[in-house]
């Protein structure tokens, strides 16, 4: 009697771990059937939720079983059933985090038990759905001006792919919406880090960024000589480096700045140009003043008047020589 029961509860034990393992193959057919009609146009999104639904029950089984939570087959595909899920229903944010969640879960625990390699391919692609699924939240959000949710998700999608660029300049335009300067600041950075194409556009609009609304003239003027030293010929730099010395009231600084460069390039017009302005400047500064002047103190008035004369023509020689050049 004790050997019936012995041999009943073997029975018992090896149709549980079949059935497991069964649950396994049922999830790879799952797929393979997913493949085929989930990916018709035709299909409704509804229909296809629904396929991946059952097609992670079966890994919902096959990882509650201490013989086939093991198989990391078990797990990778758990990891292409709910991040495909996640990548199609990305419209609905709280059901697309629910599955990015069971994705990249599964895909950790595929990744420990894999030793061997064998589900690198199904790894991939869950990961590949997972970072997508990511970024399309991220547009979603920003079409729906949720910016905060927009930022979020962009900058989670730099985690996945740190060398991705759109992810950067993605939340760093967020962030700017959200006059999150700090941290438009820093995203824009890691753009121009990395090279892109935008770097140069993103280096005038970061030092417009730290002098308007930081007003932060240190953080402006490195910036400033970080774009000169990769954009030598552009000029506006240069220009916005020594109007930050005139308005800070060092005149000499610009001064000396500009002549320097004037020695080293005694023909280049855009130097002496930049002289000029540093006069001119100067001179429209002391019109502004002379313009709130009470009219009845003729004495200050043409005091200013003489003072703005004189920078006035300190400047013509410059323009001329410009014109000259």
């Amino acid at each position: 009697m004790k050997k019936i029961v012995l041999s009943t509860i073997l029975a018992g034990v090896v149709s549980v771990a079949v059935a497991q393992k069964s649950e396994v193959n049922a999830a790879k057919n799952a797929w393979g059937v997913f493949q085929i009609t989930g990916q018709a146009a035709a299909t409704p999104l509804a229909k296809k939720l629904e396929s991946l639904s059952a097609g992670l029950a079966h890994t919902d089984k096959a990882i509650a079983d201490e013989k086939s939570k093991v198989m990391p087959e078990a797990w990778s595909y758990r990891a292409m059933f709910a991040s495909s899920a996640a990548l199609l229903d990305t419209a609905n944010l709280q059901n697309a985090e629910a599955q990015l969640k069971i994705a990249t879960d599964a895909i950790a625990q595929a990744k420990t038990l894999d030793t061997k390699g064998a589900e690198k391919d199904n790894i991939t692609v869950a990961e590949n759905n997972v970072a997508n699924a990511i970024r399309n939240a991220g547009v979603f959000a920003y079409n729906k001006k949720d910016f905060k949710t927009a930022y979020d998700k962009f900058v989670q999608a730099t985690v996945i792919n740190p060398s991705d660029t759109s992810m950067y300049l993605n939340a760093g335009v967020a962030a700017r919406n959200l006059n999150d300067y700090p941290n438009t600041i820093k995203q824009f950075k890691k753009v121009i880090s990395l090279n892109a194409p935008q770097s140069k556009d993103l280096y005038s609009e970061l030092i417009t960024m730290s002098l308007a609304q930081q007003k932060d003239t240190t953080a402006a003027l490195a910036l400033i000589q970080e774009a000169s030293a990769k954009y030598p010929d552009d000029a506006n730099y240069i220009k916005s480096e020594t109007q930050i010395y005139i308005d800070r009231g060092d005149v000499a600084k610009s001064e000396q700045m500009l002549n320097t460069l004037a020695s080293k390039e005694p023909n280049n017009p855009t130097y002496q140009v930049l002289l000029g302005n540093v006069y001119f400047s100067q001179a429209l500064k002391l019109q502004d003043a002379r313009n709130k002047i009470d009219a009845k103190k003729v004495k200050e008035f043409n005091d200013v008047t003489t003072k703005m004369n004189g920078l006035l023509e300190k400047s013509l020689p410059f323009y001329k020589k410009a014109l000259d050049l």
